[in-house]
C-alpha cells in the first residue's frame, strides 16, 4: 500500500494515462478491474455523450475505481465546466477525475463539491503549488521522459525531488518512463506514492489505438521519439514528444491538407496533416503521416495483450522488487547480538 492506494482504492500504485483516441472506455474498465487506476478519456467529446460513455464504464468496472480525465487547455474552460457537470452526476462514489493541466478554479470547486478526488497532472513545480492550492488531492509530475504533450521541461525524477522537497506530505505519482514494476519501485523508493502510465497501454488489447500505432510503439526504442511542436492543429503551443516519421524528418513543412478520416460517434470527421489527432483504431488514410505520441519507455513496452495481463505483470514485478529491495536493506545491518544464558 501506498498513499495513492490508499486515496484512491486501488490494488496497485499506477494510473492509466487518459490518452484521446486511445483510452476508451474497454481499455479504462480492464485496467480497473485488474487492480489499477483506469482512465477514460474524454477529450473533446460533447458532454452528453461523455456522460453516456461514464455509464458504460461504471456498468462494466464492477465497483472499481476508475477515472475521467479532461484537457482544460484544449477544450476551453467552458467546455471543460460543462463535460464535468455531465459526468460528476454518473460517476460512482470511488471515482476520481484526473485534470492534464491547471483546471480553472470553478472547474476545480465542481469536482471537489461532488466529492471525488481531484487529481491534476503538472510540470513545473510552480504549477504543483497552484494545483494544491486549488485542491487537488494527487499531484502526477510528468517529465518530458513522457510521451505525449509536454507540460514542462525538466526530466521526472529531478521535478520528483524538487516538489517533494517543497510539499513533504503531498501525495505525488510521476508520469514518464514507467513501463515495468522495476519502474514502479523505483519511483516509490525515489520518494513518488505511485506512478502514471500512457505509453505502456498503447499497445494494449483493448486499447483504441490503430493497429499501426501499436505496432511502432512496440518495435520503437527510446531513441525512435522526439520532441517537436510540429502536430499542433487543434492543440497549439504545447510541445509534444512523438515517434518520428516522414513530417519530423522532413526539411519543410508541407501543405496542412486533409490526409485522415476518423469515425467520432458514426461520424466521419477528416484531419489534416499536423494534426494533433493521434490515429484510432477507426481511422484511415495516410495513418504513417499522423502524431503516433510515444515515451522513452517504449524500449521496455512488450508485444500487444489483454490489460489485465500487462497489469498482472507489473504486479509481480512491482512486488519483487520491492521486496528485493527490503532484503537488500535488511542485509546491511549486522543480525542482533544474542546473548548467552549461563
Amino acid at each position: 500500500m501506498t498513499r495513492l492506494t490508499a486515496l484512491l482504492g486501488l490494488e496497485l500504485p499506477l494510473l492509466q494515462a487518459g490518452m484521446g483516441a486511445v483510452a476508451g472506455p474497454a481499455l479504462c474498465v480492464e485496467v480497473s478491474r485488474a487492480g489499477a487506476g483506469g482512465t477514460l478519456a474524454l477529450y473533446k467529446e460533447p458532454p452528453a455523450r461523455a456522460a453516456h460513455l461514464v455509464r458504460e464504464v461504471a456498468a462494466a468496472a464492477r465497483g472499481r475505481p476508475f477515472g475521467v480525465n479532461v484537457i482544460p487547455e484544449v477544450t476551453g474552460p467552458d467546455r471543460c465546466l460543462e463535460q464535468l457537470r455531465a459526468v460528476l452526476p454518473e460517476l460512482p462514489r470511488n471515482a476520481f477525475v484526473t485534470v492534464f493541466g491547471l483546471p480553472a478554479d470553478d472547474a476545480a470547486r465542481t469536482v471537489r463539491a461532488a466529492g471525488h478526488p481531484l487529481v491534476v497532472q503538472v510540470g513545473t513545480a510552480a504549477d504543483a503549488d497552484t494545483a494544491l492550492a486549488r485542491g487537488a488531492v494527487v499531484l502526477v509530475l510528468q517529465g518530458t521522459e513522457a510521451g505525449g504533450h509536454l507540460l514542462g521541461r525538466q526530466p521526472v525524477e529531478s521535478l520528483l525531488a524538487t516538489v517533494r522537497s517543497r510539499h513533504p506530505h503531498a501525495v505525488l505519482a510521476v508520469a514518464g518512463g514507467i513501463a515495468t514494476g522495476e519502474d514502479l519501485a523505483d519511483a516509490v523508493a525515489r520518494g513518488a506514492d505511485g506512478a502514471m502510465a500512457g505509453t505502456l497501454f498503447v499497445p494494449a488489447a483493448e486499447s483504441a489505438a490503430h493497429p499501426e500505432f501499436k505496432r511502432r510503439v512496440v518495435e520503437a526504442v527510446a531513441e525512435d521519439t522526439l520532441i517537436t511542436s510540429l502536430f499542433e492543429i487543434g492543440w497549439p503551443h504545447r510541445p509534444h514528444r512523438v515517434l518520428h516519421n516522414s513530417l519530423t524528418a522532413a526539411a519543410e513543412r508541407a501543405p496542412a491538407a486533409f490526409i485522415a478520416t476518423t469515425q467520432v460517434d458514426g461520424r466521419p470527421y477528416p484531419v489534416p496533416r499536423y494534426s494533433a489527432a493521434a490515429p484510432g483504431v477507426t481511422t484511415t488514410g495516410r495513418i504513417q503521416e499522423m502524431a503516433m505520441y510515444c515515451g522513452r519507455s517504449c524500449s521496455r513496452v512488450t508485444a500487444p495483450r489483454p490489460a489485465a495481463l500487462t497489469i498482472a505483470r507489473i504486479r509481480r514485478e512491482y512486488e519483487n522488487a520491492r521486496a528485493s529491495r527490503a532484503d537488500s536493506h535488511t542485509s546491511t545491518f549486522p543480525a542482533p547480538h544474542r546473548i548467552q544464558e549461563k
